[in-house]
């Protein structure tokens, strides 16, 4: 129950203080487990809670779109479930394994372990960093000052560190060392609210025009030949209807390799961009040998500027690629996944220049890995999301994904332009702030101007080694801690 609470602290309900209270509460059941292994039970159950009701996204996706049987999607969903509540069962264990310190230490330590486990689970196996506590944080609560420093792991960590000194209080609560931990507490949230007041990147230039566009093409039409057509005409009214500078489409929005659309149909959007000053992005699969075993997630620009290209780097597992073949390889028989085998971009891409700007893309679920955006910075002075969230249908997956954008935002200091299939389509500023979307499931263009910017943040200059480093010396603080407590005994 306490897990699946907390998925309301996430977009689209936004209620950011509810993890606090959710997370005071588990770790207050850890405190009172008798067993390590009763607080590993019961991180397990928190995360079933928190991943069974926040990602169900991923059944509509298996199942409604990639055909696969309900039985089957339903428990490839649950051992996806299982396998990522594996971390916090793993945090409850050690937090109570290691509870002989000394209690002022405890709420580092558990903080820690807690932002430890959701790295590893965003790390391993290609990573999914999905629901990570501090992106619940973005883009108002308290502690979203902090994220410009240590990004969303690093908010993870204060937001636990805070649950957790209230969790101490309430045990020691008629000590007043305990009362003085709460002042702190309050110390730090102050902190993190002005902390949103200070600018840590600089406009550059002038704003340039912006378009980013919503086909909404449905899912299940959108690989039909005899759709393709449609789907063209669609994107070639709306891009000759915008006289912005910087037009973006989604990903893959024509649904053709690159060598069989029409010469003629790319030389016509690049001419009306020219006629705009500007440029286009238009994603689409780019084939690399004629047999057609390697391709790529592209987007291509087309204008003023000389053509450019940036490649998808962070496949999807099995949507996008299939892990292991000689053991997966069966995967491909049963989900009806078009262009499920793509091939790796580099990793370490140029910003693209474009309308003025230095355009840093991310496809898709690119966008989920912070330390992965930060490698075209502080060259960059725009980032660009462009995704098909369509596969998430109705669910509230496509505004988890919108608040991951906004996070993005704030750890860099830069506008995140988002243009998807089907929403949510949107201008987020570089305090991670909304200032324009298009409703979900509607076709047209977000008409609106985006600021470029300079400079850098902390976290871009230091990615996760910060909050990773600083963590790690508070872990063993805490195991010296133990092991003298227990050589004084002796």
């Amino acid at each position: 129950m306490l897990g699946a609470l907390t998925v309301l602290g996430f977009a689209p309900f936004y209620l950011f203080p509810i993890p606090f209270i959710t997370l005071a509460a588990l770790l207050f059941l850890w405190r009172n487990s008798i067993r390590a292994g009763q607080a590993a039970k019961l991180g397990f159950s928190f995360g079933m809670g928190l991943f069974g009701a926040g990602v169900t996204w991923i059944y509509v996706s298996l199942h409604d779109f990639g055909d696969m049987p309900m039985p089957m999607a339903v428990v490839a969903l649950l051992l996806l479930c299982a396998y990522l509540s594996l971390f916090p069962a793993l945090t409850g264990w050690l937090s109570i394994k290691w509870r002989a310190m000394a209690p002022a230490l405890w709420p580092c330590w558990v903080a820690s372990l807690w932002m430890f486990a959701e790295w590893g689970r965003g790390t391993l196996f290609t990573g999914f960093p999905w629901l990570a506590l501090g992106y619940s944080q973005a883009p108002y609560g308290m502690l979203t000052g902090f994220a410009p420093l240590v990004g969303v792991y690093g908010v993870s960590w204060l937001l636990v560190l805070s649950a957790a000194c209230l969790c101490v209080w309430f045990e020691q609560r008629k000590l007043k060392q305990a009362w003085q931990g709460l002042s702190l507490l309050g110390l730090l949230w102050t902190l993190g609210l002005g902390l949103q007041w200070i600018n840590w990147t600089q406009p550059e230039g002038d704003p340039v025009t912006i378009s980013l566009l919503q086909g909404n093409i449905p899912q299940d039409m959108k690989w039909r030949e005899d759709h393709i057509l449609t789907t063209m005409e669609i994107y070639a009214k709306l891009i000759r209807e915008s006289d912005s500078q910087l037009i973006v489409t989604p990903e893959i929005s024509i649904p053709l390799f690159h060598d069989d659309v029409p010469n003629d149909y790319l030389a016509g959007l690049a001419a009306h961009a020219i006629g705009n000053e500007g440029d286009v992005l238009i994603g689409m699969a780019e084939s690399v040998s004629s047999s057609r075993q390697q391709y790529y997630n592209t987007m291509f620009s087309l204008g003023k500027s000389p053509e450019q290209r940036y490649r998808k780097h962070h496949l999807v597992p099995f949507g996008e690629y299939i892990p292991l073949k000689p053991v997966f390889g069966w995967i491909i028989q049963v989900l009806n996944i078009p262009l499920s085998d793509f091939s790796r971009g580099a990793l370490d891409q140029p910003p693209l220049q474009l309308a003025g700007q230095r355009v840093a893309i991310n496809i898709c679920y690119e966008d989920v890995f912070g330390e992965e955006i930060i490698l075209p910075l502080p060259a960059a002075s725009l980032l660009v999301n462009v995704s098909n969230d369509a596969w998430f249908g109705r669910s509230i997956g496509p505004w988890q994904h919108l608040q991951i954008s906004q996070m993005r935002a704030l750890e860099t200091g830069r506008y995140m332009l988002r243009a998807t299939n089907t929403g949510v389509t949107a201008i987020i500023d570089q305090k991670g702030r909304v200032l324009q979307k298009l409703e979900m499931f509607t076709t047209g263009g977000l008409h609106g101007e985006a600021q470029g910017y300079q400079g850098a943040t902390l976290y871009v200059f230091l990615g996760n080694a910060l909050i990773l480093g600083f963590a790690g010396l508070l872990l063993m603080v805490g195991m010296a801690s133990v092991f003298y407590g227990k050589r004084k005994t002796l």
